[in-house]
């Protein structure tokens, strides 16, 4: 589609044959859709989007961390083919199928602790969430929960009550599901407590133990924890070293499940196969999805063998591990072992990370870099020293950078997320990066 590094753009998008099809969107699909750009995509392969009057776009989200091992890859795409001219769908609740077993039997291989594992396929990654709520709860008969604010683990009513990237997103929902107490994220950039690290001895971990459960509920009563190791909508936030390995520990030792969502950070984004690896941390729990199957809708469940103990019929659906999904979703799998995504990530991530804070030396609208891998938060502000939130200067940067081929994802109030397929070469990074670093040149000179 493209062989430059450079996005193509032939006509301003959005182009008039994009502005008549927005127009048919407008009256025909629901208004709870948000829109980040208004980029009407035909056709994918690789790192690029081709738009309907045939610009192609630099695809800095992977259509929100999806497309891991690039657009349209051919062994996924042949896998896909392969397996719909055999047999399209056997519902697993019922009967049993090859290719879920194949899959879960390779993702057992990967998984982040040792000793046996049992999954559960659903559509989503709120679905996986759901299954694990249910879980925790099945197992360990307790009925409350942890999670974090500025958190997103989905929309459907259970995860939804762990969700608070914002308040509109639980607007007019309520009451959620009882029993969630949220904790403040550790968001060292933006400390709720107004502390610094690591001065602050850790104070929001403490807020758990000296408030949340003196004063709201007893460790003994909750079922699970859930939590991203590195934030997604809410920021691409990465907490401090020790975090997690403390949640960890406090959570053994109150019989706390560790659930942890690798819905966005999964399956070697990180520069690892699962984000939890950068902490040594094995939960007990995984909710995944997004890059399972390469953008079909797939959500998984894992869980220790030991804790996915319910009885049969607890919880079942139709769709869950399709055969056409499950045979794409292995292909995924073999790509990403093959060709050691991670890798690239780790290094082309590390010097996208390492060209944004040179860039920050002379742009003062840069307050903040940071992320793993190809997870690279770029939080804008006003002013370094008080940390206004620069929410115009973000949301002009994603619609500047989409005129010049460029797709970019907020993330919290003002933040960029950079998550391109983990196939980005260091010339498309390049390409991408000097249309960002030139628009904040010019924004910082207005």
């Amino acid at each position: 589609m493209n062989k430059d590094p450079y996005p193509k753009i032939i006509v301003t998008p959005p182009g008039p044959k994009a502005k008549k099809f927005i127009e048919r969107d407008r009256h025909i699909l629901s208004p709870s859709l948000s829109r980040t750009a208004p980029l009407v995509g035909v056709e994918t392969e690789g790192v690029w989007i081709k738009d309907i009057d045939d610009n192609i776009f630099l695809d800095f989200g992977s259509g929100i961390a999806v497309a891991n091992v690039g657009h349209r890859h051919p062994k996924v795409t042949e896998a896909i083919i392969n397996q719909a001219q055999k047999c399209d769908h056997v519902n697993s609740c019922d009967y049993f199928t090859v290719p879920q077993v194949e899959f879960a039997e390779k993702l057992a291989k990967i998984m982040p602790w040792k000793g046996s594992k049992r999954f559960f396929f659903g559509n989503s990654g709120t679905e996986a969430v759901e299954c694990a709520i249910k879980l925790a709860r099945a197992h360990s008969r307790r009925l409350y929960f942890l999670g974090y604010t500025r958190s997103f683990h989905g929309r459907t009513m259970g995860s939804l009550a762990f969700t608070s990237t914002s308040s509109s997103a639980r607007k007019n929902f309520g009451p959620l599901m009882p029993g969630v107490y949220l904790a403040p994220y550790p968001y060292c950039y933006r400390c709720p407590f107004k502390q610094e690290y690591p001065d602050c001895g850790l104070y929001c971990l403490e807020y758990i133990k000296e408030h949340i459960f003196k004063f709201v509920v007893t460790p003994q009563e909750v079922a699970g924890l859930i939590f991203e190791p590195l934030l997604g909508a809410g920021g691409y936030v990465s907490p401090p070293k020790e975090y997690w390995p403390m949640i960890r520990e406090m959570c053994d030792e109150n019989g706390i499940l560790l659930i942890v969502d690798e819905v966005q950070t999964g399956f070697a984004r990180t520069g690892k196969m699962w984000a939890c690896q950068h902490w040594d941390v094995e939960p007990d729990i995984m909710c995944m999805s997004k890059a399972v199957a390469a953008g079909l809708p797939m959500g998984v469940c894992a869980a220790k063998d030991e804790v996915m103990d319910w009885e049969e019929g607890a919880h079942e659906n139709t769709l869950g591990g399709n055969p056409i999904i499950s045979s794409a979703a292995s292909a995924v799998m073999d790509v990403l072992t093959t060709e050691k995504l991670w890798e690239n990530a780790e290094k082309i991530g590390g010097y996208m990370k390492t060209r944004l804070e040179e860039a920050s030396e002379e742009l003062e609208i840069i307050g903040d870099v940071r992320g793993k891998g190809l997870m690279i938060g770029i939080e804008l502000v006003k002013d370094r020293k008080s940390k206004e939130p620069a929410v115009e200067e973000r949301n002009k940067l994603v619609s500047d950078a989409f005129k010049k081929g460029l797709l970019l994802l907020g993330a919290g109030p003002c933040s960029i997320r950079i998550a391109p397929p983990l196939i980005l070469t260091k010339e498309q990074a390049d390409s991408g990066l000097d249309i960002v670093i030139e628009l904040l040149k010019k924004y910082s000179k207005q």
